[in-house]
Order: C-alpha cells, then sequence, then structure tokens
C-alpha cells in the first residue's frame, strides 16, 4: 500500500491491488491496465498523451498512475490540476518529478518530433511497452512454481550469531532445499565496486557489520519459503558493540570495524592549489559554516528482484542491475567460474539512481541456481531492500570561504567527513569525487578541500545521483549567499561575477579552451530572478499575508562525466543484416534516463538513416559489448560517443561499397540500401553480400573512452574530459507559525551542450529536482526506523512544483554532436536553491538537511532570540 503501482479498478473505485483479498472482489468487475488499454478510450488518449510527454521514464509507477487517471477521467472528462493531484496522489514515482504525467493527463501540448534526428524530442523508443504495462521487471520473469530464495538478516548494527544444523534442519524441513552460507562461496566471499576496496562479503561469517546484512539464504518451494519465519532457522544472535555516527567511529578507542584499515578511516580525497590561508587571512569578508546531512535513501519504487537459471552448463541471470558487465566479472570472483559460463541479462529497471550499481539479489542467485540445478527467484521485500541497500553518505562539512571587497572570491578551505556506513561500496568515489568538486562552478585561485570516508555500523553508503557533490553544493552555495549578503551584493550577481569561463583554471588546474556554460546558465536566470524578487516584494506589502513568507533561492552546481582520472571505455557495436536490417548492439542499460533513444538517435544521425529503422539488441553481456555502467552521468556521453563512432564506421563501409563521397545519402530499402550522390543512386542488394558469424554483411565496433589525466598529490590534473553546467532558482512560501516550507516554482537552466532530445532533457531536469526537494525538505533514513515508503517520505505528486527548464546549448570539445551529461546535475543545486530561498524568506540560515517543520520553528524561535547568534 506505499508506493500505489499496483493500483487496479474493482467496480470502477481505484485500490491498490496488494491490499485488497482476492474473496473481496468475487463477483466484482476488475480493470487493470492491459484490459483497460484494450478496450477503454480514455486510457487509450492516455497512452498516446503520455508517450507524447515523456510521462514514463522507467515504466514502474506508470499502470498505477495511468490506471488513476482513467479513474479520475470518467468522472471529470476535463479536470484541474487540483483534481489531477487528487486522484493520483496515492501513486509514487521517483524518476519523472510528476509534471510530465500531469501534462500527460491534463492534454498539455506537447511538442513533438517523428524524425529522430540529434535534437528531436521524439518519443522513448521503449515507451510502448511500459505504457501498456507490458515491460518486464526484475520479479517478471520467472516461470510460476520456480524455487524461491528468503535470506536471512542480522538483527542488529552489529550482531555476533552462531548457526546450529542448518543443514540438518534444512534436510529435516519438507520444501527447503538447501541452506546457503559462507561456506558454500568457492570463490571470494567479497564482493566491491573500486579496485582495493572489495570488503563486502556476501555472506557476514561470525559477525555482521549492519542490521540487514546476509548471513544465510534459505532455497526452496514457494509455499514454504512465504510461509517460514526467520525463528525457524536454527541460529543464535548476540547484539554487540557499534558505531553508527561519525563521532561514535572516530572517538579514541571507538570499535573498529575492519582489522585491515587504520581505525574506520578508509580513504581520503584532496585538492589543493594556490594559498588557502593565506588568502583567508587578506580577505575583506570570511564567512565559515558547519552543515551537515543524514542517508537518503534510493527509494526507486521496485526493489531488487531477479531470476537465475542453468542453461546448457551456464548460468544466466535476469536482474534488474545497472551494470550487467560487472556484476558478470564480481560474480566470477566470488562463485570460482570462468566469466565465459556466466551470462547477464538485465531486465526493466524500475529505477535505480546508483544504488542497483552494486551487487543485491545476483550472489544469492547465482548460488541457489548452482547449488538446486533449479531454477530459482529473488525479490526484496520493501523493508529488506530499506534495510541492505546501498544510501546518499551522510555528510559533516566544514567550510570556511572568504572574498575581497569588489566581491571576488579569496580563499577556500573544505574539510568533509562521509559516513560509508559498513563496507566500502562507491565511499572511495565520493572521497576522491568531493574535494574536486567542492568549489562549485566558480573561479577560485586558493583553494583547499579534503573528504574522508568513515566506516560505521551502518548500512552501506555508495552511490546516489551525485556521489557527494550534492552535500558539497549545500555548503558552498549556502556560504556564497551569505558572502554575497555581508559584501551588499546581489546574490545572482556574485555568482556571475565568480563564475568559471574557458581558458580559466579550475582548482585541479585543469583548462577548457571551450564548453564551460556554468555562466550562460546563471546569467538565463537572470530575467526570472528579476521578476520573482519584484513579485515577492509585492507580496510581503501585503498585510493580510499573515505568517506567510516568500523567498527565492539561486545555486549552480557541475559535474564531471564519467569516472575519476581512469580509464572509462563504452563499445557499440552494429551490423546490416542480408535482408537490409540495421541492428544496434547497444548494452548501456535504461534505468528512465533514456539511453535506449539517446543513443539510437546518435548513431541513426552518425550512420544518416532514421532512428525508427533501427532495430536495438538490448544490454546482454553474451550479444551486446560492454557499454560501461550507467552512473556518472556517462552514458549519453561516453556510449554516445561510441555510438556516434560505431554509426560512423558502419557508414564508410556501407559507402566504400560503392564508391560514394562522404556526403552521399542512404536509404534502407527492403533487401537494398541505396546510395545516393551527385553522379546517381546506387544500389547495395545486401541479399547478395557475403554475411559474417552474426549475419551481417556489413559490421562495425567501436570504443570510446574519454581523455582524462591522474592527479597528482595535491590533486592537480585532469579529472575528467567534460563537466555539465546547472543554475536553478526556488520560490518557497514558509508557514511562520507551523514551520512548513512549500516550493511554489522552479525555473533550471541546464547546459546540456547539445540537447540530443529536449523532451527527455526536461524530464531528466523534473526528477532530479523531485529528488533534491526530498533531500531538502523530507527525507531522512533511519536504519531501523524508517524502513518503508510511509514512514520514509518522499515527494508526491502533491509536492512538486512547476519547473520551467531553460535549455543552454555550450557545446563541449569532446561529446558527440557536442552533448555533455545531464543526470547528477538536475539535483546539484536543487536542495541549495530551496535551502537559501528559506534564508531569503525567513532571514534563517539552516545548516542541516532535511529542514523539517520541527527543525525550522525551532531555528525560527532561536533566530527571534538572537538575530547574529550562532547558526542553527
Amino acid at each position: 500500500g506505499d508506493c500505489g503501482a499496483c493500483s487496479v479498478l474493482v467496480a470502477g473505485q481505484t485500490v491498490c491491488a496488494c491490499l485488497v483479498p482476492t474473496h473481496q472482489v468475487e463477483g466484482q468487475s476488475v480493470e487493470t491496465l492491459p484490459g483497460l488499454m484494450q478496450a477503454d478510450p480514455h486510457a487509450k488518449a492516455l497512452a498516446e498523451r503520455f508517450q507524447d510527454q515523456g510521462a514514463a521514464q522507467c515504466g514502474i509507477c506508470t499502470p498505477g498512475m495511468i490506471v488513476s487517471a482513467v479513474a479520475l477521467l470518467r468522472t471529470e472528462p476535463s479536470p484541474d490540476e487540483a483534481a489531477v493531484k487528487t486522484a493520483l496522489g496515492g501513486v509514487l514515482c521517483r524518476c519523472t518529478g510528476y509534471r510530465k504525467i500531469i501534462d500527460a493527463v491534463l492534454g498539455a501540448p506537447a511538442v513533438r518530433s517523428c524524425a529522430g534526428a540529434v535534437g528531436d524530442g521524439i518519443r522513448r523508443l521503449d515507451g510502448r511497452d511500459k505504457i501498456m504495462g507490458l515491460e518486464a521487471f526484475g520479479d517478471d520473469i520467472a516461470p510460476p512454481g520456480t524455487l524461491e530464495i528468503r535470506v536471512l538478516r542480522a538483527p542488529y548494527p552489529c550482531t555476533g550469531f552462531a548457526f546450529g544444523d542448518l543443514q540438518a534442519w534444512c534436510r529435516a524441513t519438507e520444501g527447503i532445499k538447501a541452506c546457503l552460507t559462507a561456506a558454500d562461496i568457492a570463490g571470494e566471499n567479497r564482493f566491491g565496486v573500486i579496485a582495493g576496496f572489495e570488503d563486502q562479503p556476501v555472506f557476514a561469517e561470525s559477525v555482521a557489520r549492519f542490521r540487514g546484512e546476509a548471513i544465510a539464504a534459505i532455497v526452496g518451494l514457494p509455499q514454504v519459503i512465504r510461509r517460514m519465519r526467520p525463528s525457524d532457522v536454527p541460529v543464535q544472535f548476540t547484539e554487540l558493540p557499534s558505531v553508527q555516527t561519525l563521532a561514535q567511529a572516530q572517538a579514541p578507542k571507538a570499535v573498529q570495524l575492519h582489522s585491515h584499515r587504520k581505525g574506520n578511516r578508509m580513504c581520503k580525497g584532496f585538492v589543493c592549489c594556490g594559498e588557502a590561508e593565506a588568502a583567508l587571512r587578506s580577505a575583506h569578508v570570511v564567512v565559515r559554516g558547519h552543515f551537515s546531512s543524514g542517508f537518503v535513501e534510493h527509494a526507486y519504487i521496485e526493489p531488487e528482484a531477479g531470476f537465475a537459471q542453468m542453461v546448457e552448463g551456464r548460468l544466466e541471470i535476469h536482474a534488474c542491475t545497472q551494470a550487467p558487465a560487472m556484476d558478470r566479472e564480481s560474480l566470477a570472483a566470488i562463485l570460482g567460474l570462468d566469466r565465459a559460463r556466466i551470462r547477464i541479462l538485465p531486465t526493466g529497471v524500475g529505477g535505480g539512481f546508483g544504488s542497483k550499481l552494486d551487487l543485491s539479489v545476483q550472489p544469492y542467485l547465482a548460488l541457489a541456481a548452482l547449488k538446486t540445478e533449479q531454477p530459482v527467484r529473488l525479490t526484496y521485500s520493501r523493508a529488506e531492500s530499506m534495510q541492505s541497500t546501498t544510501k546518499r553518505h551522510p555528510s559533516e562539512i566544514d567550510l570556511t570561504i572568504g572574498a575581497r571587497s569588489d566581491g571576488r572570491l579569496c580563499g577556500f578551505d573544505f574539510k568533509g567527513n562521509f559516513n560509508t556506513g559498513a563496507y566500502a561500496s562507491w565511499g572511495p568515489t565520493v572521497a576522491t569525487r568531493v574535494p574536486i568538486h567542492a568549489s562549485g562552478p566558480y573561479a577560485i585561485a586558493d583553494y583547499r578541500a579534503e573528504a574522508v570516508g568513515i566506516y560505521t555500523h551502518a548500512p552501506p553508503a555508495g552511490a546516489f545521483r551525485g556521489f557527494g557533490v550534492p552535500q558539497a553544493a549545500l555548503a558552498q552555495e549556502s556560504l556564497f549567499d551569505d558572502l554575497a549578503e555581508r559584501l551588499g551584493m546581489d546574490r545572482l550577481e556574485f555568482r556571475i561575477k565568480n563564475a568559471l569561463q574557458d581558458k580559466m583554471p579550475t582548482v585541479c588546474g585543469q583548462v577548457f579552451d571551450s564548453g564551460v556554460g556554468i555562466r550562460a546558465c546563471l546569467e538565463a536566470l537572470i530575467p526570472h530572478w528579476q521578476r520573482e524578487n519584484a513579485q515577492i516584494a509585492a507580496f510581503h506589502t501585503d498585510q493580510a499575508r499573515g505568517p506567510l513568507r516568500r523567498g527565492v533561492g539561486v545555486a549552480s552546481g557541475w559535474y564531471g562525466c564519467g569516472n575519476t582520472s581512469m580509464s572509462n571505455p563504452s563499445t557499440i557495436k552494429a551490423g546490416i543484416t542480408a535482408e537490409g536490417t540495421v541492428v544496434l548492439h547497444q548494452g548501456a542499460v535504461d534505468i528512465g534516463q533514456g539511453s535506449n533513444t539517446v543513443i539510437a538517435q546518435i548513431f541513426a544521425t552518425a550512420l544518416g538513416v532514421g532512428v525508427h529503422q533501427i532495430t536495438q539488441r538490448g544490454a546482454d553481456t553474451d550479444i551486446t559489448p560492454d557499454a560501461g555502467k550507467t552512473s556518472a552521468s556517462r552514458q549519453t556521453f561516453i556510449s554516445g560517443n561510441a555510438a556516434r563512432l560505431c554509426g560512423a564506421a558502419l557508414r564508410t563501409s556501407v559507402l566504400r561499397q560503392v564508391n560514394a563521397p562522404k556526403d552521399a545519402v542512404l536509404e534502407l530499402a527492403r533487401g537494398q540500401i541505396l546510395v545516393s550522390d551527385p553522379a546517381g543512386t546506387h544500389r547495395i542488394q545486401t541479399g547478395t553480400l557475403a554475411a559474417d558469424a552474426e549475419g551481417y554483411v556489413f559490421a562495425a565496433e567501436e570504443t570510446y573512452d574519454p581523455p582524462s589525466r591522474t592527479l597528482d598529490e595535491n590533486g592537480q590534473g585532469q579529472p575528467y574530459a567534460q563537466f555539465g553546467y546547472a543554475a536553478q532558482l526556488a520560490v518557497v512560501e514558509v508557514d511562520l507559525e507551523l514551520g512548513t516550507v512549500q516550493v511554489l516554482r522552479f525555473v533550471a537552466a541546464h547546459d546540456v551542450g547539445k540537447a540530443i532530445n529536449p523532451l527527455l532533457v526536461e524530464g531528466q531536469v523534473q526528477g532530479g529536482i523531485a529528488q533534491g526537494l526530498g533531500m531538502a525538505l523530507m527525507e531522512t533514513y533511519l536504519p531501523g526506523r524508517t524502513e518503508n515508503l510511509h514512514d520514509y517520505l518522499i515527494p508526491t505528486i502533491g509536492d512538486m512544483p512547476p519547473v520551467e527548464t531553460l535549455i543552454i546549448e555550450v557545446p563541449d570539445a569532446h561529446g558527440p554532436y557536442g552533448a555533455k551529461g545531464l543526470g547528477e546535475h538536475a539535483l546539484i543545486p536543487s536542495a541549495p536553491a530551496i535551502v537559501n530561498a528559506i534564508k531569503a524568506a525567513t532571514g534563517v540560515r539552516i545548516t542541516r538537511v532535511p529542514v523539517t517543520p520541527s527543525d525550522l520553528l525551532l531555528a525560527l524561535k532561536a533566530h527571534a532570540h538572537d538575530p547574529q547568534g550562532t547558526r542553527p
């Protein structure tokens, strides 16, 4: 009953199927999405409008949204926005930011293009199955009757445990087929995503380091597994001393999690240029602050799920994942198998945002299939998913920034501690990425930043849309507002004055000759900034406003696309069959961001054919080369470049066949390719050409690895080949009596280099803002307390304000057709913009997120007693 994705109509009323016992619907009409799509005119119209608006991203919530909208439209054919929000309020979405869904239900006009070249806002190429409820997610693959797995998990933050005669219990319990523990692992009982930090066991051995860590897995018949209780298993648990916060983990004589690390310190990242301390001493104005944030849950609507089986002696795993090739490498090490014996077939992914980069269900599926030699399935419950999977890193940041009297930045000193939980996961990436980005997209000559990852007895903290940069941006952008205030400068003008430009060095000493788009983003906000400030001034002159106060905040962000200072290749291949069909082998997993569409558009443009003439082969480690993991805003840039090179190489092969010039026009016809140039039209009869082992008469495979350079001991070098840039403003209304904050609207300017698909750009921006809104105002994961989606709050359709997206195109020298990544950038400025707007409305600087009503009321009370006192 938390998410509403399973909504159906019972006697015309919207209900969550998961809450309705079957006997209650006897004799009543039950309408599901596939049934509605066959006969209901509202559903059919909604299907078209959802596709035109790009209202389905990952697609996991789409059935619930459309079913709920049908119920509304049957009673209100022309609803207003308030009615739509009420009718769809019980269905959660984590991808879209809801605005495209609202527009689709309202029938708002959509800018639609059908051609599909780079720059065209076409429908998602994989959109139909999402809209029709036919997308196969992780729990949709296994046939009925498949053996199921129950993972036994530790009940305490630090848990000692000892099994009784587990195997005897397994043999004696009817319907149980296997009991798996660390003893069943033939390879290495550890995994991780960063070389040298593979420290997480598949099964804990004698001591578990966080509540929810796996200690065993039971495999059996579905009816037996579903009625099994953890207490049935012969195991004795003992609660051991634990450290769960950064302060506890760093205290003298603190319990140490890993003996191979010094204390509980995992690693450090560091960047230094100039003389930060000397610059701060000479600064005209200096501001300081301590900023903190807690765990944030990814809260994708689809829990982790998958299915595994043995096929002709090979292990085949179907699961929701962002990194199929990385999964295969990790499983080969765990299982002690050659990679050639493992096949990973990603299912549809119902949201990922970083957490589905790490292994979850895959090892248990693999071990169970190997041991039983039968097909097995595993789907996490919501509580299990939230207990055991990675989170956004909690942070404690101390920051000091100075400025000269003319408003130029003068000295920057950043120190950040990040709670990486019990295991490393992506913690080393956060530690190295944060110091590079903590400056924001600004010119700072004297700079020092360090970030340290600390182990605690908490769930592992890993990748979550930004890799620590949103936490750093909250501190930096908040103090920028304080600097501007101290200097008597306009807050937007202060940022424009200090913005990086072409040929200016970053804090890593990297110089871009072109493509630095942050100033263009900030300047695009100027008319909106002026308008909002004028409207707020008018609002506050009305004495009838009572306790309501409004404010506008601004913040910016940047993000380096791809891995930091290391090889980061993607490979794409394609071919043309004897029948004249173009087949694109595209292994970049689409988790809702649109890579299935964007990469195909890039490839089609390079090849010179229509995107709808291309047949795609999705991610599958047997048939698609490694396009890298879907993370770090890399797929449009890196896999897109590989697709561009592949399309160009395939085009060259075709043109060479008839000795045609580069600018010749290709046209695909049945069994032939027409090549037109000033000399005439050449016909290539594809059926007469020799085919390779895969059946292709023309084929190409290309790899792109972005140029970067290792950082030295001071963090100087070229960490990324490109950055993307963003600036956002938020308008909020604060109730001084209740402490509530309502975000009224956003304006978001994003430099994407070249918008490959503007429709998808808008959807990514809106979705990122929704997650930033949650981070700013409501989301805080508390292990053991907020392990479902009614105690852990994410934004609903009623929380999401209108968003005006300003697409800025400052071409990147390396990007495909100039394009830059976008996924992370959409989130980074959102929470700081909201927090700065709260300060503008109330005069109170909040330094911890989320800004809950109780916290804000306490801060308002403290500010009223001591307006110049310490920050709350």
